[in-house]
């Protein structure tokens, strides 16, 4: 079965999870603070916490600005459920935000109408959009600090997608998870995205008090406010209720060392998309699917292709699993959800259903041979063939 992702473990990463094991620390110790510095400097911010999950890294960006249960919080409906889960476990209520159907990112009309009709409540953090740059296209950030300026909402983005990836040029060029629009930047580290630790993430700022807060709250809400003079300088004390969110010496040895090789798995992603593109061109892929556009600040962690008529994504689906090929779809609306639905009614927004109707995620990962990628083009074009 060829998977439509999967982690890429290269024998520098097995070297260096290796001295960590025979190591004196395996949580709680250096390979942390290491990894940590090396986020800060690869993404040029003033603060980088690591957690144990991409979720995690949500949940505390948002406690860092003060959500609470008057706080509303803004997410696209095409997303990973933990975007906007992580809101509901400090009690805000969430608005879903319509996406553009063709590529899947915020769309900035619906945003723009969500925001003049809700009514902010007073409170530390009123209001949070959550932009989701998506699936390694970069969600149009400097637009959204625009409109959340003139509103009076924070902005955090969920860029667990999308390390690496880029819009815009010259003075308009917007770097995601550099937070130069933005509160804070959530990553993560799942087998699947580009760095890998496991599972892990980590929130990204240019703000000291979140940095410090979300630490804090990372372990419990316990500081350890160290003073050689003090008369006991073991004492720690817990200031808040916090989590224990921590990320293990292993996963961050792993992080640290996959990072480092960020770059060549970026090259080898957007080759693999272009073959891709290349190859769909032809009429016999094109007049039944279309396919995301290249672009130099892509970070292609997936490749998902749209079919034109209803039911052939389905279909398409169940033919390339036939034949030995995983595919995915990412993702239903939010809304859709049981759990969504019996809170807040039946939503239908127009941009994710054609969205959601129409996309195939397909093999893309660095470690994609070209004979594996050769066969589900040629699989694709079979399954084209008996759509005529």
């Amino acid at each position: 079965m060829i998977p439509y992702s999967r982690q890429n473990i290269s024998e520098k990463d097995l070297i260096e999870v290796r001295k960590v094991m025979s190591s004196a620390f395996l949580t709680q110790g250096p390979e942390v603070v290491a990894f940590e510095d090396a986020l800060k400097e690869k993404f040029s911010v003033y603060d980088a916490v690591v957690c144990s999950s991409g979720t995690a890294a949500l949940h505390l960006s948002y406690a860092s600005i003060g959500v609470n249960e008057k706080t509303i919080g803004i997410v696209p409906a095409v997303t990973f459920s933990a975007t906007a889960n992580a809101f509901r476990y400090l009690g805000a209520e969430v608005q879903f935000c319509d996406v553009n159907p063709s590529n899947g990112l915020i769309c900035l009309d619906s945003l723009e109408s969500i925001l003049r009709k809700i009514n902010l409540q007073e409170g530390a953090c009123p209001g949070v959009i959550s932009p989701v740059s998506f699936a390694g296209a970069t969600a149009p950030i400097p637009d959204i600090h625009q409109l959340a300026s003139r509103y009076g909402l924070r902005v955090i983005e969920d860029a667990s997608h999308s390390p690496g990836s880029f819009t815009g040029e010259g003075k308009g060029l917007y770097k995601s998870s550099s937070c130069t629009h933005t509160d804070a930047a959530c990553l993560s580290f799942h087998p699947v995205k580009h760095i890998c630790c496991g599972e892990g993430g980590a929130v990204l700022t240019n703000h000291e008090e979140i940095g410090k807060k979300a630490r804090r709250l990372r372990s419990h809400g316990i500081e350890r406010p160290f003073n050689e003079n003090h008369e006991t300088p073991w004492y720690y004390q817990q200031t808040e209720l916090g989590w224990n969110y921590r990320l293990t010496d292993i996963q961050a040895t792993l992080g640290k060392s996959q990072l480092a090789q960020l770059g060549e798995q970026l090259d080898a992603r957007r080759a693999i998309a272009k073959v891709y593109d290349e190859a769909f061109r032809p009429a016999l892929f094109s007049d039944y699917f279309s396919c995301p556009a290249l672009a130099d600040g892509h970070a292609w962690h997936l490749y998902i292709i749209r079919f034109k008529k209803q039911g052939l994504r389905n279909r398409a689906f169940k033919f390339l699993k036939s034949r030995g090929i995983q595919t995915q779809i990412h993702y239903m609306p939010l809304y859709r959800h049981p759990y969504y639905k019996i809170r807040y009614g039946e939503l239908i927004l127009p941009g994710a259903e054609k969205f959601f109707e129409s996309c195939l995620s397909i093999p893309m990962y660095p470690t994609l041979a070209p004979e594996e990628q050769k066969y589900v083009i040629e699989q694709l074009g079979l399954f084209c063939d008996t759509m005529r």
